[in-house]
């Protein structure tokens, strides 16, 4: 494989970066099929979970399948809690960057807003606000977020619930991240 001359970005020249870009493009290309391949590995949970991450997944993205949502928000409610592994502490922000060159400004706010929403059930128990999310109260996606919340996200810990399988949603996923990005960020 051809590789670049500079060992400073600053020294590239037009022909370096020509040929990042298109080995950058191909890399890009195969996003859906690297998150496939990290959703599957999803098979173990933190302790207490009656389910994995991976199963939560699933249930959640497939009530929203079964309730009809758009393919968009099936790809974004499978991949909600992408983040929990590598980024606990915001994985709700870590999801929705993934997520946010190929999904709407509404899709985006929901998956990265959820965390903060979803502490609504167990805040209080811990001495915390579980009122927290309605500092949002007035933004146009807060009643979009508390509905996805109720939903999709905490209904979605069930060992009974037959959920949809991660091979029924990668075409799914597969269209999602072949879209034209909506912007960069």
């Amino acid at each position: 494989m051809k590789k670049v001359n500079f060992t400073e970005m600053k020294n590239g020249t037009k022909e370096d970066y020509q040929l990042l870009e298109k080995y950058e493009k191909n890399y890009e290309r195969q996003t859906a099929e690297r998150i496939l391949k990290y959703l599957s590995a999803q098979t173990s949970t933190l302790e207490g979970y009656k389910i994995t991450r991976l199963e939560h997944s699933l249930q959640a993205a497939t009530r929203a399948y079964k309730n009809g949502e758009n393919e968009e928000m099936v790809v974004a409610t499978l991949l909600h809690d992408i983040g929990d592994d590598l980024a606990p502490m915001n994985h709700s922000q870590y999801a929705a960057s993934i997520l946010r060159p190929y999904v709407s400004e509404k899709t985006y706010w929901i998956i990265k807003h959820h965390g903060l929403f979803q502490t609504f059930y167990s805040a209080h128990h811990l001495g915390g606000d579980r009122n927290a999310r309605d500092k949002f109260k007035d933004h146009k996606y807060y009643e979009a977020t508390v509905y996805f919340c109720e939903n999709y996200d905490q209904a979605s810990f069930d060992p009974e619930y037959k959920s949809m399988t991660l091979d029924d949603f990668s075409p799914m996923v597969r269209n999602i991240f072949s879209r034209k990005p909506y912007y960069f960020v």
